[in-house]
Formats: structure tokens, C-alpha cells, sequence
């Protein structure tokens, strides 16, 4: 490949990253000016359009998103390798595309990422934080960390925790409202409850105990959300009861400005996985990334606060 066509290829697939060509040119060390005539040519080059370009938007045309869907992986794994060749075979070295849902990546996740980069400085973490599931294929991302990705064709995972999912209210809406002694009495108090991000729906409260017993239990919701994070902050300023992952309810918990409810019963256990590319040659950044995180998540006592009974 020519150097011409590979520059105008760099152009192209920084300008589709940022969505626009001032912040690819920023990236990149270079004039917006510069990155606009090198996608052009590259339009030129190839005879079709790639971005429909306004004064503030910069979007993939269906020929430019074909073309991005083909080449950005290969073309950052060519870069990764050579990054790699350069700084001795196998040493971890480039970008590392990693998604990551929002609380459990910022309260446990970011901190084993600046231990990882502090062991291997060449590594650059490119971090998108979203609560919706990544497409790892599509979206070009190196690992994905949450709970419940499909496991689409060329996906493998790695359990990091089994999340239990627990009832917790404030103490001061308890003083309010006595505690329930058993789920039945969930009907007479206040809920917190859940809009599932992909269906729409609330979700239903569904118990289960140590016993093996299984019930479903009503209450008066008095808040709908779609965030967990949210829903426990909600739960904390005294609202009412919600059901919530461990992650997200342990800060609150360990603060005292949630206590748990009914402790006996939960909502079942969730995985929370590593998510990455089923290729047999990972790069050297990947592979030691997924190993180092399984590894500290391990040590670091997350497995067993987010497992607690």
C-alpha cells in the first residue's frame, strides 16, 4: 500500500471515530484542513462518498460506513503490530478500545485500568462508557466489561462475578415505614423500579431465597428509571425500596445511607464478564489486558462484595 493512500486511510478512520475533522485533526497532530483534503482525495480516489458533511455535522454515508466496518479493525491491528514490532515482539503497546457500563466502570474498573497502564505505559486506554450493550464486531472495541452481552458469532467472555441483586432502602424511609418481614409485605411500600434499556418494560420483582423458594412481589412504584446508579441514589434520599445490583448498591451500603431489606431473599445472580474477540492471535495488548483484569478483579475482593449473600 502506497504511503498516500495509507495517510488518507488514517484520515478517514479518525475523522469516523470523532465525527468531525477538527477533533481527528487534534488527534492526529495535524490541520482539520489537512484531514478534509485527505478523506477528499480518498473519496476521490475510491469514487464514492464517505461523509455527509454540514457546517456541524460530520456523518458516515451507507458507502463510508461499509468501508469503516471493513478496514478499522485490520487496519488498527496493522498499526498495533508494527507498534509492537518496534518496541520489541509481544511487548503491549497502542490503543486499546475498551467499553465499559458506567458505575461499574467508574468505581471498579478504572482503577484496575490505572494499575494495568502503570505496568505497561505503551498501552493507551480508549475508554466508551454506556449502559446499552457494545457490539465488540461492529463497533471495533478490544474488550467489553458488563453484564449480559450476547454472545454474538467471533465473542467469547470470561466470568469476572456472579452480581446478586438485592433489596435496599434508606434508613430514613424506614423509620417511616416499617420493614418488611417477608415479600408479601412488599405490597404496602414504596418501589424504586426498573425500565429495561432494551425492552421498554419494567421489570417485575422476582425473590428467591436460600431455601430454593421463588416468589414474585408486588409494590407501589413511586419512581420508574432506567438506571440502576440512579435508582440507587433514589432509594438513598428516602423514596422507597428498589432492587439493585451489588455494584451499584455498595458504596451506598458501606456509607449507611442504604441498609439492606429483607436480606434473606434476592433477585438471583447476574454475570459480569469480560467480553472480547475469539481470535487465536489477540494482540499482545489485549491479551495481557483480559488476563490482568480477571486476575486483580479476583484479588482486589470485588468477586466475593459483589457474590455476598
Amino acid at each position: 500500500m502506497d504511503t498516500e493512500l495509507s495517510s488518507y486511510l488514517d484520515a478517514f478512520l479518525a475523522a469516523a471515530d470523532e465525527h468531525s475533522f477538527s477533533a481527528a485533526a487534534r488527534r492526529m497532530g495535524i490541520t482539520p484542513a489537512a484531514v478534509s483534503k485527505s478523506v477528499a482525495r480518498l473519496e476521490a480516489r475510491l469514487g464514492v462518498r464517505l461523509f455527509q458533511r454540514s457546517t456541524r455535522s460530520l456523518a458516515l454515508t451507507t458507502d463510508g460506513e461499509r468501508l469503516y466496518g471493513q478496514v478499522s479493525r485490520p487496519w488498527r491491528d496493522i498499526g498495533d503490530a508494527l507498534t509492537e514490532l518496534r518496541q520489541g515482539a509481544g511487548q503491549p503497546a497502542g490503543s486499546l478500545k475498551i467499553a465499559l457500563a458506567h458505575t461499574v466502570g467508574r468505581l471498579y474498573i478504572l482503577p484496575l485500568v490505572e494499575q494495568f497502564v502503570r505496568r505497561y505505559p505503551a498501552v493507551v486506554p480508549d475508554i466508551h462508557f454506556d449502559n446499552r450493550q457494545a457490539d465488540l464486531v461492529a463497533d471495533g472495541f478490544d474488550v467489553a466489561i458488563g453484564g449480559g452481552i450476547e454472545l454474538s458469532e467471533g465473542v467469547v467472555a470470561r466470568e469476572l462475578a456472579r452480581v446478586r441483586i438485592v433489596l435496599a432502602a434508606a434508613p430514613s424511609y424506614l423509620r417511616d415505614h416499617p420493614a418488611p418481614a417477608e415479600p408479601a409485605d412488599l405490597a404496602r411500600h414504596c418501589g424504586v423500579v426498573r425500565r429495561s434499556l432494551d425492552s421498554g418494560r419494567v421489570l417485575p420483582w422476582v425473590l428467591n431465597n436460600a431455601a430454593g423458594e421463588e416468589v414474585f412481589a408486588a409494590v407501589r412504584p413511586v419512581a420508574v428509571m432506567n438506571d440502576p446508579e440512579a435508582m440507587a441514589r433514589g432509594a438513598a434520599s428516602g423514596m422507597g425500596i428498589a432492587l439493585l445490583p451489588l455494584p451499584h448498591a455498595l458504596p451506598l451500603l458501606d456509607s449507611g445511607e442504604l441498609v439492606r431489606v429483607l436480606p434473606g431473599w434476592h433477585a438471583g445472580s447476574r454475570p459480569l464478564s469480560i467480553y472480547y474477540s475469539s481470535r487465536k492471535l489477540l494482540p499482545a495488548k489485549t491479551r495481557l489486558f483480559i488476563d490482568f483484569i480477571v486476575e486483580r478483579f479476583g484479588e482486589s475482593g470485588y468477586r466475593q462484595r459483589f457474590e455476598a449473600p
